[in-house]
């Protein structure tokens, strides 16, 4: 294994993985939603507005896969999963909720600003 810190800047260093895994929207609503604690699939559609069955699929695959949340099975007919976050994934919590207060916080400003660019001729835009 590498001896060497990781350094998300270098561009072959595993930690962009996490950081993109992390950065997902889809990965940020996901933990916000599992936040309360453990849900069935549907719940989880329901509560993340827009998410596609699919989406939602290779989300959670993503997150168990990276050891972030955990997939129950009840024996039970018909059979009942549920997605709970694991250890791991509850220390991402807190930095995935500063992101989702900023996002809401500074969204006028930003709405404010994104109409103002998009008022300028493209041809003002290109380097």
């Amino acid at each position: 294994m590498d001896q060497h810190p990781a350094d998300p800047y270098q561009r072959n260093c595993p930690s962009r993985q996490v950081l993109d895994r992390i950065g997902d929207r889809w990965t940020v609503l996901v933990v916000g939603a599992l936040t309360q604690g453990p849900l069935r699939f549907s719940q989880l559609a329901a509560r993340v507005d827009g998410v596609s069955q699919k989406m939602l699929t290779q989300t959670l695959r993503a997150l168990e896969r990276d050891g972030l949340v955990t997939r129950t099975v009840y024996p039970q007919v018909p059979p009942r999963v549920e997605y709970e976050l694991t250890e791991a994934g509850v220390t991402l919590q807190e930095p995935l909720k500063a992101l989702e207060e900023w996002a809401t916080t500074h969204m006028p400003a930003i709405l404010t600003a994104r109409q103002q660019y998009d008022a300028v001729p493209t041809a003002e835009h290109t380097p």
